[in-house]
């Protein structure tokens, strides 16, 4: 089962998506993309890795998520890959051509991966016009990465105020 969830900032995403994996009845794999490159983000980590159960593995990759998780799939295994924004300004902050290589191999990946794969990603589209050219790609990079992820998804959600709704 892949299942992507959506949600602003600070909606409930990843809780909802830390419930969904311990309920899946099976090993997690929580994969993280971010990188503590300053206080606050480091702030954010520790918050995130303080809530998780300690028997969940952890496989921090701020790039090639596709590879890792191919590498980690397997049918006794739920993945939780958090998050899919911080992974994309990771890859947009390098060149559209590694951008495009690994957003394109996570397409690629998705259908063939066994297990349960939680995918949590902030929508980014319902705010106003971005003032400056790099914020606009990103806000148009996540809007079609989120679409495609959504077609190849079982389940899609989005998470507001801490509730679920189920949009597929």
């Amino acid at each position: 089962m892949k299942h992507l969830i959506l949600g602003g900032a600070r909606s409930g995403k990843s809780r909802h998506a830390e419930q969904l994996a311990a309920q899946a009845g099976r090993s997690v794999v929580y994969i993280a993309t971010a990188e503590a490159l300053d206080e606050e983000m480091a702030m954010r980590i520790t918050h995130h890795r303080a809530r998780r159960p300690a028997d969940w593995a952890l496989v921090e990759e701020p790039l090639a998520l596709a590879q890792v998780l191919r590498r980690e799939a397997a049918a006794h295994r739920c993945l939780l890959v958090d998050c899919l924004t911080l992974w994309l300004g990771n890859l947009l902050a390098l060149d559209d051509a590694r951008m495009q290589q690994e957003t394109h191999a996570l397409y690629a990946a998705l259908p063939e991966l066994s297990g349960d794969i939680l995918l949590v990603s902030n929508e980014v589209g319902w705010g106003i016009v971005p003032d400056n050219p790099l914020a606009r790609r990103f806000r148009d990079e996540a809007g079609r990465l989120h679409q495609r992820l959504a077609e190849l998804c079982d389940h899609v959600s989005l998470v507001a105020a801490g509730l679920p709704l189920r949009l597929k």
